[in-house]
């Protein structure tokens, strides 16, 4: 339902910092970047983040919002074995509303398996469980073409959820012919990925995809082609 160290202070009579003859310096962070996703535009085939990246791997994608486009603040990562995109692309939408678990934690959660997540019902329990909200729903989108009423549904939830800071997470069913850019074209993908805007003027949906396929990470997906993808499958919204 939607409703809307202990430390010891240790006293040093000096200005500055106190350091040990041969002790090891602390390594700061590595720094996540962080990428515009209205840089380059948002028809669809814009990459905002393109290229090879290994599995693990961290970006930060900022927050903006026009007259007619909204993309929302994530920590986007590659998903760390072949089989958790759910886990990924789950984590990829917890991340706008709270420091995210692990993706190893949440394949635990998920009852993910080496055949992967068994159905995004069990994406949605997790997002609410960890958002403390009823917020998410899930939603079928069992016609192969979608419906228009399931059309309808879809754009509304991306928007509604969107404006709310709710990433969604889709259940996707990729076959030659009909692929997001850089997967492989000659296999049927069954992938999760994560929506995280949406450009009114352009007909077109953020993507965060945890699996890099060529190294695409980050890209806008007509909305079209978002609803041809879906089916038989499902979304978290």
């Amino acid at each position: 339902m939607r409703t809307r160290l202990v430390s010891i202070a240790i006293a040093v009579v000096a200005v500055g910092a106190l350091t040990l003859p041969g002790a090891a310096q602390a390594s700061p962070p590595p720094r996540i970047p962080t990428v515009s996703a209205l840089a380059h535009g948002s028809e669809a085939g814009t990459a905002v983040v393109s290229g090879h990246q290994d599995p693990g791997s961290r970006i930060s994608v900022a927050g903006e919002h026009t007259a007619s486009a909204h993309t929302l603040n994530v920590d986007y990562q590659v998903q760390e074995t072949g089989y958790w995109c759910g886990p990924a692309a789950t984590r990829i939408a917890l991340s706008a509303r709270m420091a995210p678990p692990s993706q190893s934690d949440l394949a635990v959660q998920l009852g993910t398996t080496e055949a992967g997540t068994d159905h995004i019902s069990q994406v949605t329990d997790v997002l609410n469980a960890h958002l403390g909200t009823g917020w998410y729903e899930t939603k079928e989108m069992p016609n192969d073409p979608p419906t228009q009423a399931e059309r309808d549904l879809l754009w509304s939830d991306v928007v509604l959820d969107i404006d709310n800071n709710y990433p969604i997470v889709a259940n996707i069913v990729a076959p030659p012919g009909n692929q997001p850019p850089g997967y492989p074209p000659d296999q049927t993908i069954y992938h999760y990925f994560t929506v995280i805007g949406y450009d009114d003027a352009n007909g077109t949906v953020l993507i965060a995809d945890p699996a890099s396929f060529s190294g695409n990470q980050i890209y806008w997906l007509s909305f079209d082609q978002l609803a041809t993808l879906i089916p038989p499958k499902g979304y978290s919204a």
